[in-house]
């Protein structure tokens, strides 16, 4: 390989113009394309190949004839070592590859969690939410952090401020810098255990959440209040009142009633079928029976013409996560939530009807946390859901419900 070599001149390579492969010794070529394209080529054969291998060294523009011997030198030296060196080269890039992801900031990885997370949530503000929180406690101390250099230190400068003032934001971030990490290790940006983890890692450092705050109710109305409640109710016009009065029918959460649009409801509005994607812990579509009065709700509001069922002063946006509320202040009762009036139903099912639980479970949409349960319980119970949402209705007009009622 040595014989003939340094063939080419400096001032021959500047004239050279015939395509073709023009040879300098030692496996250097000059590589002269159609198109007038210049490049320097290595040569060569190693591990009993007989067809010769072609690395491409860089441009004749950027390399000048030295520099190429230079390279090619280089390579002779690593097949004297038993060592190919386009291998040698791929191996080389791909861990100064890994050395540049090793440094990508967490907050970049946040991003990208995120980005590949957002088509399988539910609700379209949640990535809005992670990237609030994120900001809010956790990118000050990790945000420009590679993470592999995240550790356990790092994660309790986050969460000891939050732990104790705001307990369940303290939760929440634990478990979305949790996430983040483990996603880090599964795209090779980090190794080892997860600092965030809480189990065998962080509940040796803190307390458990339960223990610094107990689980607070959504305050709710007794339900015997209810039929009184609901008749001054009754007397209030607007968007905001009807779906008040229709969340409390269905016993469904806030979020399910704001988004429902009129597609999801059958031709005679004697049925609403809900999205999985809409349903909170649920792989299936939830089916709702509706009484006389929710059915006349929707007759009432359809008549409307919005996008959604319970519109927003805007009519392509959906009614305000705060507009039920509103109301509740308008007549006087702050003091309870639009989501405690699923306690007064639970509580009224429980005590004034012997309807089992699983009954009264699915009506409220509630995941079932039992597996085994959970696999054996394929029907959706809707006759007897279609009974027990008549009797609540009944109970909550204070009278036989007829759609004429409402």
């Amino acid at each position: 390989m040595a014989l003939g070599i340094n063939r080419l001149k400096a001032l021959a390579v500047s004239r050279l113009k015939e395509p073709g492969m023009h040879a300098d010794g030692g496996g250097l070529y000059l590589q002269i394309t159609e198109g007038g394209g210049r490049s320097w080529i290595f040569r060569y054969r190693m591990g009993g190949r007989k067809t010769p291998r072609d690395m491409g060294l860089g441009s004749e523009a950027t390399l000048t004839l030295a520099e190429a011997r230079e390279k090619a030198r280089e390579c002779r030296k690593l097949i004297l070592d038993g060592i190919d060196p386009i291998e040698h080269r791929r191996e080389q890039r791909a861990k100064q590859g890994r050395a540049r992801a090793a440094q990508t900031p967490f907050k970049e990885i946040a991003e990208a969690y995120i980005a590949a997370q957002e088509p399988s949530w539910k609700s379209p503000k949640q990535a809005k939410i992670w990237r609030a929180t994120l900001t809010a406690y956790a990118y000050a101390h990790l945000g420009s952090l590679p993470a592999s250099a995240i550790g356990t230190d790092e994660v309790l400068k986050v969460l000891e401020p939050i732990w104790y003032k705001k307990p369940e934001t303290g939760k929440r971030v634990r478990g979305r810098v949790e996430a983040i990490l483990d996603y880090a290790k599964v795209r090779g940006l980090r190794t080892g255990e997860n600092p965030a983890r809480w189990k065998g890692t962080l509940d040796k450092l803190l307390p458990p959440w339960s223990r610094i705050r107990p689980v607070k109710h959504h305050p709710a109305l007794p339900y015997g209040e209810l039929p009184a409640f609901m008749a001054e109710l009754r007397e209030r016009e607007g968007v905001a009142a009807y779906a008040l009065q229709f969340t409390i029918l269905t016993v469904l959460r806030t979020s399910e009633i704001r988004w429902a649009v009129p597609g999801e409801f059958n031709s005679s509005r004697t049925i609403w079928t809900i999205p999985k994607e809409r349903m909170k812990g649920s792989n299936r579509d939830h089916k709702v029976p509706l009484s006389d009065p929710a059915q006349a709700i929707v007759k009432k509001t359809l008549k409307l013409g919005g996008r959604y069922v319970f519109p927003g002063p805007e009519d392509k946006k959906a009614l305000s996560e705060n507009a039920m509320l509103a109301v509740l202040d308008r007549m006087g009762r702050g003091d309870i939530t639009v989501h405690g009036f699923r306690s007064a139903f639970r509580d009224w099912a429980s005590e004034e009807t012997d309807y089992p639980r699983e009954v009264v479970e699915m009506c409220m949409a509630h995941a079932i946390s039992d597996k085994v349960e959970a696999a054996y319980r394929r029907g959706d119970l809707f006759k007897k859901r279609a009974e027990l949402m008549d009797e609540w209705a009944a109970f909550c007009w204070g009278v036989r419900c007829e759609q004429e009622a409402f």
